[in-house]
C-alpha cells in the first residue's frame, strides 16, 4: 500500500516524536527542514493562544525554505494531540490546527472518531500511537489512518512488547503506515524498523540531545553521559508506565530502582503533575548508548542518513556474497 498524504512526501522515513515541554517550532522546522517529519504536542504551546503563533511560524518558515530550495523541499510537520479526558485545551488546539490544515496528527492516549474526522476533513493524516494490538485494531476501527507503534525501550509513555512481537501481529492484518518506536538512535535502527515491517522510524530521545531541543543543558550531557542501564520503567510519575533517566529520579529524592506504584486514575497530562514529571523527572529510552554529543538537528539527520545507507550496503553486499 502506499502512503496516504503528506507521509507520501517524506524524504527520509523518520519521524521525530513530540517531546513533551522540549520541542518547539525551532526544533520541529530543522527536522523538517533536514528531511523527517518534525513534530511537537499542542499542549507545548503555553499559553493556549501561542499555539496560533508557533503554527504560522513553522508553516511560513517551512514555506519560503520550500521556495528556496525547490530540488529538496522540507519534510511535513506534525502536531500531537492528547485525546484523554484530562485534555481541556483539546477542542481549542483542534480549531487551531484546522485553520493552518496540519498535514499530520498524531494522536495520544485515547482514539476518538470526531477527531480523525476532523483532521480529514481539511485533507489531514492522523497516526496514532498504541503499545498493544488490541489497541491498534480500536485506533483503525475508530478511522485512524496509521499507527505509531510504542514497543519497549521508548522514551516517555512506552509500552511493553518487543518490537519484533508488535510489528508482526499489527502486519497481519493492517496494511497501512506504520512508525515503530523503541530505542531507534541510529540509521541502522531505522533500516531494521523497516525490515521488520515498518514504514518509518520513530525517534525521540536522540532529539533532546541538540541544540534546538528546549532541554536544559544538564538533561542533554545526562543522555549524552548514560546508556540503557541508566533507565527506569515506572507508572509512578503520571500514572502510566514511562521510561525515565535514573540521575533525575536521583536528584529528586527517590531511589530509581525502588520506586512505589502510582494510582492509574490520577494520570496528569498538562497540569502542575505532568510539568513536574517532564521538567523534573527526564523522560528517555533505551536507545541514547549512540549518543556521544549534543549537535544541530542537521547533524543528527545527517548521520541517521549515513548509517542507513551503510546498513543497506551492508546488507546488499552480504546477499552478493552469499
Amino acid at each position: 500500500m502506499s502512503l496516504p498524504g503528506a507521509l507520501a512526501r517524506v524524504p527520509f522515513p523518520v519521524i521525530g516524536s513530540p517531546l513533551f515541554i522540549i520541542s518547539n517550532p525551532k526544533l520541529v522546522i530543522a527536522q523538517c527542514q533536514a528531511g523527517i517529519v518534525g513534530s511537537m504536542p499542542a499542549l507545548n504551546a503555553r499559553p493556549a493562544s501561542q499555539l496560533d503563533e508557533w503554527l504560522a511560524e513553522i508553516t511560513e518558515t517551512l514555506a519560503a525554505f520550500d521556495k528556496a530550495h525547490p530540488g529538496t523541499p522540507s519534510a511535513p510537520f506534525a502536531i500531537n494531540q492528547i485525546v484523554h479526558k484530562t485534555n481541556d485545551r483539546l477542542e481549542h488546539d483542534m480549531e487551531v490546527c484546522a485553520r493552518y490544515k496540519v498535514p499530520i496528527v498524531i494522536t495520544s492516549l485515547g482514539a476518538r472518531i470526531d477527531i480523525n474526522d476532523a483532521v480529514h476533513a481539511w485533507g489531514g493524516v492522523v497516526l496514532h500511537d498504541i503499545i498493544n494490538d488490541t489497541f491498534a485494531r480500536k485506533a483503525i476501527e475508530k478511522g485512524a489512518d496509521g499507527l505509531v507503534a510504542v514497543a519497549a525501550g521508548a522514551g516517555g509513555h512506552a509500552g511493553i512488547k518487543s518490537p519484533f512481537a508488535l510489528v508482526q501481529e499489527i502486519r497481519q492484518w493492517f496494511d497501512g503506515p506504520v512508525a515503530l518506536s523503541g530505542a531507534i538512535s541510529t540509521g541502522g535502527a531505522v533500516l531494521a524498523a523497516q525490515a521488520m515491517g515498518a514504514d518509518f522510524g520513530y525517534i525521540g530521545s536522540a532529539f533532546i540531545a541538540t541544540e534546538e531541543a528546549r532541554a536544559s543543558d544538564a538533561y542533554k550531557q545526562c543522555i549524552v553521559d548514560s546508556s540503557s542501564d541508566d533507565i527506569v520503567y515506572s507508572n509512578l510519575f503520571t500514572g502510566v508506565h514511562g521510561n525515565y533517566l535514573k540521575p533525575s529520579v536521583r536528584a529528586s529524592g527517590l531511589d530509581p530502582d525502588n520506586l512505589p506504584v502510582s494510582d492509574p486514575s490520577k494520570m496528569s497530562f498538562g497540569g502542575d503533575g505532568a510539568k513536574k514529571a517532564w521538567k523534573d523527572i527526564w523522560g528517555c529510552g533505551q536507545g541514547i548508548g549512540a549518543i556521544d554529543g549534543v549537535v544541530p538537528t542537521a547533524e543528527l539527520v545527517s548521520r541517521l542518513r549515513r548509517e542507513y545507507d551503510a546498513a543497506r550496503e551492508r546488507l546488499a553486499l552480504g546477499r552478493a556474497v552469499a
